[in-house]
């Protein structure tokens, strides 16, 4: 049987947030211009593919600031969810199956058998 974990809730709720935050920064990044300051467009095929991008606006000072926001919001998650006092309890191997069971599972789910922890 695949082990289980019982995960405090400020941990699983830790997580959850940083998975909150880090799809909404994706999101952004995607509606985003591909350049943070004005650019003029470019082709370039001289590589193993073409790249092309049109001309830039650049990012509003609002626009950066929500970036800078959410990715300072993101390292404070990560480092509070990596330094939990939870990891000091596991050692080895437990540690890594746990952590990745955190990862993919806001729940716990067990990474090798994907069954729900109770």
């Amino acid at each position: 049987m695949a082990a289980t974990y019982d995960f405090p809730s400020d941990l699983l709720a830790g997580q959850e947030e940083l998975h909150q935050v880090r799809a909404e920064l994706s999101a952004l990044l995607k509606r985003l211009p591909w350049s943070v300051e004005p650019l003029d467009g470019f082709s370039d095929d001289n590589g193993w593919r073409k790249i092309e991008r049109p001309a830039s606006p650049g990012w509003t000072e609002d626009e950066q600031a929500e970036v800078e926001k959410l990715r300072r919001r993101e390292h404070e998650l990560a480092v509070f969810v990596s330094t939990h006092r939870y990891w000091a309890e596991l050692t080895g191997s437990d540690r890594v199956h746990a952590r990745s069971a955190l990862k993919h599972s806001p729940e716990g789910v067990d990474g090798a058998d994907g069954e729900a922890s109770p």
